[in-house]
C-alpha cells in the first residue's frame, strides 16, 4: 500500500506541476460554461418558452432561467467527466514516451500496482476538476434561481462521482494503447468534439433524427447525462406547477429536455440509468485490468 500511495502521489504531482496541462484542464469547464452561456443559452431559453407557449401557458423569466441553467450545468458536467479523464491519463502516456515506465518495471514493482496507481490518480484528478466545476455550476444556478432540494444536490454529487468513474475507465482502456503524445492529442480532440453530441449533452434527444436517437440511447454516457438533467432540472420543472401549468404538461417538458429517458418507447427508470452506467464503468475497469495481465517483462524490464 505504501508503494501504491507513493505512485498515486507521484502521478498527481506530475499532473498538477505541469501548468501546460493543469491550467487548460481547470479552465476548460469554465470556458465551456461561458461558451454555453454565450452561444447556446438563448437557444435553450427560447426553446423552453416556445414549448410552453405552444401549450397555451406562460412562465416567469426567472423560472425559464432556472430550467436553462440546470440544462447548461448538467451538460457541462456530463462532458467534462469524460473529456478531463483523457487529459488526466496523459501521465500514463508520458511515462511510455519518456521510458519512465521501463525504469519502474526494472524495480521490484508489480505491474498491477503501477496500473492501479494510474487509474486512481486519473480518477482523483478528474474528480477534483469536475467538483470544482460543479461548485461553479451551483453558484451560477443559485444566481439564476435555485430550485434544488438537498436530495437533488447529493444525487448530483453521486452522479458526478459515477460519471467520473465511467470516464476514468473508458479513458484508461483507450490510453493503454497509446504510445505517443500525438496519439492522445488526437484522441482528446476527437472525444472533445464528438462526445457531447453522442451523450445527449449538446442537443435534446427529441431534436435528433430517429435513427441517431436510437444509436445515442445505446451508449452508456447518455444515461449519465440523463441523470444529471433529471437532478439539476427536475426541481425547476416541477416548480412550474405553481405557475398554473398542468402536471401532464410538466411531465412532457421533462421528457422533451431529457429529464426522463425512453428506450424505444419504454420509460427508463432512474435506477436503470444508474445500473447501466455502473455496469459499463465496471466493464471498462475489468477490461483495463485484463489488458495488463497478458504482458510480460522483456529483457531490461521493457514491455512486450
Amino acid at each position: 500500500m505504501t508503494t501504491l500511495r507513493y505512485l498515486v502521489a507521484r502521478n498527481c504531482k506530475l499532473f498538477f506541476k505541469d501548468k501546460g496541462v493543469l491550467l487548460p484542464s481547470l479552465l476548460a469547464p469554465l470556458i465551456l460554461l461561458f461558451l454555453f452561456l454565450a452561444f447556446l443559452g438563448n437557444v435553450y431559453r427560447d426553446s423552453i418558452r416556445s414549448v410552453v407557449e405552444e401549450g397555451g401557458f406562460s412562465l416567469s423569466g426567472g423560472l425559464v432561467e432556472s430550467i436553462a441553467s440546470g440544462w447548461l450545468v448538467s451538460s457541462l458536467l456530463a462532458v467534462c467527466a469524460v473529456t478531463i479523464a483523457f487529459t488526466a491519463n496523459l501521465i500514463m502516456v508520458q511515462d511510455k514516451v519518456t521510458g519512465a515506465v521501463n525504469d519502474l518495471y526494472v524495480s521490484p514493482l508489480k505491474r498491477h500496482i503501477l496500473s492501479l496507481s494510474y487509474f486512481i490518480s486519473t480518477y482523483l484528478v478528474t474528480a477534483c476538476v469536475c467538483f470544482i466545476a460543479l461548485g461553479a455550476g451551483f453558484v451560477y444556478m443559485a444566481i439564476a434561481g435555485w430550485h434544488l432540494s438537498a436530495g437533488d444536490v447529493f444525487l448530483t454529487i453521486a452522479d458526478v462521482a459515477l460519471l467520473v468513474l465511467f470516464g476514468t475507465g473508458l479513458s484508461s482502456v483507450i490510453c493503454r494503447f497509446l504510445n505517443s503524445q500525438g496519439g492522445i492529442a488526437a484522441v482528446q480532440a476527437t472525444v472533445s468534439s464528438a462526445y457531447g453530441f453522442l451523450c445527449g449533452a449538446y442537443m435534446p434527444l427529441a431534436n435528433m433524427a430517429a435513427w441517431l436517437k436510437g444509436i445515442v440511447m445505446c451508449l452508456p454516457g447518455t444515461y449519465g447525462t440523463g441523470l444529471l438533467h433529471e437532478h439539476l432540472m427536475g426541481g425547476a420543472i416541477e416548480a412550474i406547477a405553481r405557475e398554473g401549468v398542468p402536471e401532464q404538461f410538466a411531465a412532457a417538458l421533462k421528457e422533451g429536455f431529457d429529464c426522463s429517458l425512453d428506450f424505444f418507447g419504454s420509460a427508463v427508470p432512474e435506477w436503470t440509468c444508474y445500473l447501466v452506467l455502473a455496469f459499463f464503468a465496471a466493464a471498462f475497469i475489468a477490461l483495463y485490468v485484463l489488458l495488463f495481465l497478458p504482458h510480460r517483462r522483456g529483457r531490461g524490464g521493457a514491455e512486450r
